[in-house]
This record gives structure tokens, C-alpha cells and sequence, in this order.
């Protein structure tokens, strides 16, 4: 794999790569052009062969690329295989629906704990995974090491917990608490912004046909 600095750009581009190549795979495709894959994603497909070329050689000139190969090659360089450990801190409602329907596994992720300081849900179980009192943080770092959290907690709390994680070994942030979290390198952070998704769309259909 080449060691070069890839782009933010490019960075956000392979999840949808990887998620456009599992579902072709899933429905037996064997290989696909780039000018197919990049109709498919309305992207240029010389934008798809200089993103993929950050990371090596993909491809045969006249054949395309193999599905089943680069879906594996970009989960691979996603990270995908690694198994990484997750958290979620708020089972509230918003965790509660992320416990109860997102498919961790399926991106390489093993979530088998949140933590809530709600009595009515320390020590239930949803969908497998364990509520635990944030008591016991500090122990279940010491034993399974995970690397990010899932932040659904009240704005006012985000940065202390926050920060009480990095300090407990956490490497990433999946924040869900709509408000900006600050972290020192090298922790990473991906804010999921609901308002900003849905004022786009309005934007877009405001400004339709102008």
C-alpha cells in the first residue's frame, strides 16, 4: 500500500465505494467497469481511479475491477477486519434505536456494552448488549480495551464525558449530541449532525428550479 497523505475527500468517498460494491457483491455481480461503478455513484470514473490509486493498483485495463476483491481491498483499508471494540454512552432513546437496529458487526464493529445512569435500564439487556452503570468504565476499559464511543448523551455532559474517556484510552467519537466536541490529537472525531442533514434538504427544495 503506498504511504501517502489521502484527503479528507477521498476519506469520506470509501465508506459509499465500500457500501455500493457489498450491495453488487450481495447480488452476485462479478466485476464492474469504473465508468459503471462511477453511473452508479455519479462519480467521474477517472475520480474513482485516482481515489483507489492512493492505495495501490486496482483493476485490469479492458476488464475492470473484480467485486468481490476491491469490496475487500477498501473494507480491508477501512479498517473493516479490525474488529474494533465499541461503546455506546446514552441508552436512551436515541441509543436505544442504534442498539436495537444498526448493525454494528456488519462494518467490522463489537458493540456488547452501553452505559446510562438510568436505574431502570443499568443491568437490562437490548439486543445482547449490556447496560452498565458509568461506575464501571474504568474496569471494562482495563479488560476489553475498546477504541470508540458512541456519544448519546444531553449536550451539557458531552465534553466532560468526553474528555473522560480520552483519558480512559479512547480513540474515536462517533458523536451523536449535536454539539461540537473538542479532543486532542490523536483522537478522532465524526459528528452526526441531524439538523444540518435535514436543513440541506430543505434548502434543496427551496431552491429547486432557481
Amino acid at each position: 500500500m503506498k504511504k501517502q497523505k489521502v484527503s479528507d475527500a477521498v476519506i469520506h468517498r470509501l465508506p459509499r465505494y465500500y457500501r455500493y460494491l457489498d450491495d453488487l457483491f450481495n447480488k452476485g455481480v462479478v466485476r464492474i467497469s469504473s465508468h459503471s461503478l462511477g453511473d452508479k455513484m455519479d462519480i467521474t470514473a477517472s475520480q474513482i481511479r485516482q481515489d483507489l490509486s492512493c492505495f495501490g493498483e486496482f483493476g485490469q485495463q479492458g476488464y475492470g475491477y473484480n467485486v468481490a476483491e476491491l469490496r475487500a481491498e477498501i473494507g480491508h483499508i477501512l479498517g473493516i477486519d479490525k474488529n474494533q471494540k465499541v461503546i455506546i454512552i446514552g441508552a436512551g432513546h436515541l441509543g436505544h434505536a442504534l442498539m436495537q437496529n444498526f448493525d454494528f458487526a456488519a462494518v467490522g464493529f463489537h458493540l456488547d456494552s452501553a452505559f446510562d445512569l438510568s436505574p431502570d435500564l443499568i443491568g437490562t439487556e437490548i439486543n445482547g448488549v449490556k447496560v452498565r452503570h458509568p461506575s464501571e468504565l474504568e474496569g471494562y476499559f482495563a479488560e476489553h480495551h475498546p477504541t470508540v464511543a458512541v456519544l448519546t448523551v444531553p449536550q451539557h455532559v458531552a465534553q466532560s464525558i468526553a474528555d473522560h474517556l480520552v483519558q480512559l484510552g479512547i480513540r474515536g467519537f462517533w458523536n451523536f449530541t449535536n454539539v461540537e466536541i473538542s479532543v486532542p490529537e490523536p483522537v478522532f472525531t465524526e459528528n452526526v449532525h441531524f439538523v444540518d442533514t435535514l436543513l440541506t434538504l430543505s434548502y434543496r427544495i427551496s431552491h429547486q428550479g432557481q
